[in-house]
């Protein structure tokens, strides 16, 4: 059963806007005087759908979708207009207010509205209760040779790990460099054979390198293989590429304060400061990389 929270400090109007919405049995309806009432009714029992006025004491209409949506992200907002709050409105709207309706056309328009919004944002909060309940995921991907794809992949797995509740926004921000950098390294490195001294040297003639390989033979043909698995107790990534790979133990020591500076090699280091094993294969071709969680929270530092 939907339930709605309707913030007026008329307590006239409130209670038209509640008999609107209680034409339908489903509506749960709820009250507040002002906004600040209301968030503190939400921080109680969080409703589906706030309905507010806009002019009111304490804590206005546009104060208080700027709250819901910081603290309620998933709830939305439909405000309650009058002659005189239309700049008011829009601003709203444009902080995050799902939708409006003028108090003269309450008794046509509320009940409608209420319905086609929760119709749009009830399958959101649905997919959102049900990716809590994920426990693991796992998932192949096959790359071409498109630098373009490598952020595109680390956002979908940054999102994987915050939907499996692996860490924290630090732990995201961790995994996501450390994917960012293998990923590349098995691009440009790997499948393409640009030296990273080259990058050293000469930024452009690197990345016209790249655009020129990127379509060349036998370059062109390879592609980049990342096996994931993430549960709430670790990540494991497998990154391989089809180069012709290297031996890692001719990496430079990125601890080395003599390295420090280099480009080469900087990839490895924030690997291996941000996941917990970072291990090549005997042919430098492929990578895997495991993050845990912390026994306290979030996921293991090294």
């Amino acid at each position: 059963m939907p339930s709605v929270l309707v913030v007026d400090d008329s307590a006239m109007d409130r209670k038209l806007a509640g008999a609107f919405l209680a034409k339908d049995a489903q509506f749960e309806v709820s009250y507040a005087g002002h906004g600040a009432d209301a968030m503190s009714s939400m921080e109680k029992s969080t409703p589906d759908l706030v309905v507010t006025d806009l002019i009111m004491p304490e804590m206005d209409g546009l104060q208080l979708v700027s709250a819901v949506r910081e603290k309620f992200p998933l709830v939305p907002v439909i405000l309650m207009t009058s002659l005189g709050s239309e700049e008011i409105a829009v601003k709203a709207l444009q902080q995050g207010a799902a939708s409006y309706v003028p108090k003269k056309f309450l008794g046509r328009d509320l009940l409608d509205t209420a319905r086609r919004v929760l119709a749009v944002t009830g399958h959101k909060l649905s997919q959102v209760k049900l990716m809590e309940c994920l426990t693991d995921s796992t998932a192949r991907f096959v790359l071409h040779n498109d630098r373009a794809l490598i952020p595109a992949l680390v956002g979908h797995l940054q999102d994987r790990v915050t939907q499996i509740g692996l860490g924290d926004d630090v732990d995201r921000m961790q995994i996501g460099v450390a994917l960012e950098e293998a990923l590349t390294n098995s691009l440009y490195h790997g499948n393409l054979e640009i030296s990273s001294d080259l990058r050293e040297e000469d930024f452009g003639t690197y990345y016209a390198t790249y655009e020129g390989r990127a379509k060349e033979a036998p370059y062109a043909e390879r592609r980049i293989y990342v096996d994931a698995r993430i549960s709430r107790d670790e990540a494991e990534f497998l990154i391989r590429d089809e180069g012709p790979g290297f031996d890692p133990a001719t990496l430079p020591d990125p601890t080395d304060p003599a390295n420090l500076e280099r480009l080469s090699g900087r990839g490895v280091l924030l690997m291996r400061t941000f996941m917990d094993e970072v291990a090549y294969n005997g042919t430098g071709n492929e990578v895997r990389m495991v993050k845990r969680r912390r026994a306290t929270g979030g996921v293991a530092s090294t």
